[in-house]
């Protein structure tokens, strides 16, 4: 009987997969525990339909995430940050503080998670921080630390 998987069966499919499995074994075992459908040719359409829907909204956000790369590109945020004698700021700057200056100032919703730096910033100045923004897309964004007076 082939049946289509509504959940991960260990040893057997995965789930949205069809396949051939013992008769006894759907009847008794995978359909009573909801686990697998039979695949009929409703259920089997329907499964390519979420397929379909699926890989749109992949694509869609994939666009989003390329359209979000390049606007990073364009802007440069502004950060300000107290320091002490040296012009060595009380702290570092995080991801956080870049997440939250980009929203505020550019109306940009990048998560905290997603914004990448290799070393911390912790001077005044201009520095490029990465963003991976998914897909294998990344975006930099350019920081300007100035000082708070």
């Amino acid at each position: 009987m082939k049946v289509i998987f509504n959940t991960d069966v260990k040893g057997q499919g995965k789930k949205g997969e069809m396949k051939e499995v013992s008769d006894g074994y759907a009847r008794n075992y995978l359909l009573p525990r909801n686990l697998a459908t039979p695949a009929t040719a409703d259920n089997i359409n329907a499964m390519k339909l979420r397929e379909k829907a699926k890989a749109a909204q992949i694509a869609k956000e994939k666009a989003l995430a390329l359209e979000n790369a390049k606007k990073l590109e364009a802007v440069q945020v502004t950060i300000k940050a107290k320091a002490g004698n040296g012009g060595r700021l009380f702290g570092a700057v995080t991801s956080q503080e870049i997440s939250k200056a980009l929203k505020e100032q550019f109306d940009m919703d990048i998560e905290k998670n997603k914004i990448v730096q290799a070393e911390p910033i912790k001077t005044f100045g201009s520095f490029s921080v990465k963003a991976k923004l998914g897909y294998e897309i990344s975006g930099s964004i350019n920081v300007l630390v100035v000082e708070d007076r």
